[in-house]
């Protein structure tokens, strides 16, 4: 009877361990799902952030020609070297335009030279051109801004410029035919052309930020060769719409040379 006893007892124990160790097991699996599902859901949540992050990405600046896009990208530099060297910022935007093919030119795409700044007494890197003559030596830069900066020493440091430094410091005409009448280019019309250009795109506003003044910016857009109503309306900050308005125009076609309104016209005009 004791034996019997003994071995029911035994049993029971055996089968109450067995039964208390399927319960961990079934336990930890539990856990580990739960671990699981929190991993998955922390992983989408973070693919949801990434793809929201990536949604937001601002679109690139639209220019209606290459011209625009050089005076976006280097006016903030010419106006810096107006405050530095008393030079319009106008007249350097103009010459790198000018001389550069609005970025466009072999040195400035090679080597950075917006101004066409020969070697001279240059003891830096250099890049042989066809000008003048053939193959002739050129300043290179490592950054377009050091070009500005060897623009603005080219003509501080000669005496045959220092007239120009005389003039108002907006004046844009004077420094125009000045530069040239000083022998800076040897083009009669360059300085027919710096003017064309500053007034085309209205350059001389630059001057006036640096100074202070209150820009005398047109009323009027004369339409140049790539132009759109999205351009225009963003270089004068008004709308696509106020800017049809204004000008009582039905479609989006524009034609060079067109001359259109760009600030509200007066009640009692």
């Amino acid at each position: 009877m004791k034996k019997i006893i003994a071995i029911l007892c035994i049993t029971l124990l055996i089968v109450s361990c067995g039964s208390s160790k399927k319960t961990t097991t079934k336990k930890g699996k539990q856990n580990t799902v739960k671990v699981d599902r929190k991993k998955k859901k922390a992983e989408k949540e973070t693919e949801v952030v990434v793809v929201q992050e990536e949604a937001i990405t601002e679109t690139p600046e639209v220019y209606a020609n290459k011209t625009e896009e050089y005076i976006a990208i280097f006016s903030d530099i010419a106006q810096n070297e107006m405050r530095n060297y008393q030079i319009p910022a106008s007249i350097t935007l103009a010459q790198g335009i000018l001389e550069s093919g609005s970025g466009s030119g072999r040195l400035s795409v090679e080597a950075n030279n917006h101004f066409g700044i020969k070697c001279h007494e240059w003891t830096g890197a250099k890049i042989y051109h066809d000008d003048d003559a053939s193959q002739e030596c050129f300043r290179k830069y490592k950054n377009a801004k050091y070009s500005f900066r060897d623009h603005s020493l080219f003509l501080t440091e000669r005496k045959r410029y220092s007239k120009l430094f005389e003039l108002e410091k907006d004046d844009y005409e004077g420094w125009a035919k000045g530069l040239r009448a000083a022998g800076y280019a040897t083009d009669r019309k360059y300085p027919n052309k710096l003017i064309s250009l500053i007034e085309r795109y209205q350059l001389y506003r630059f001057d006036a930020d640096v100074l202070g003044k209150e820009s005398k910016v047109s009323d009027k857009h004369a339409v140049v060769k790539g132009d759109t109503l999205y351009s225009i309306s963003r270089k004068y900050n008004i709308s696509v719409t106020e800017l049809k308005s204004l000008n009582s125009l039905d479609g989006n076609d524009l034609f060079v040379g067109q001359i259109l309104f760009v600030k509200p016209i007066p009640k009692d005009y």
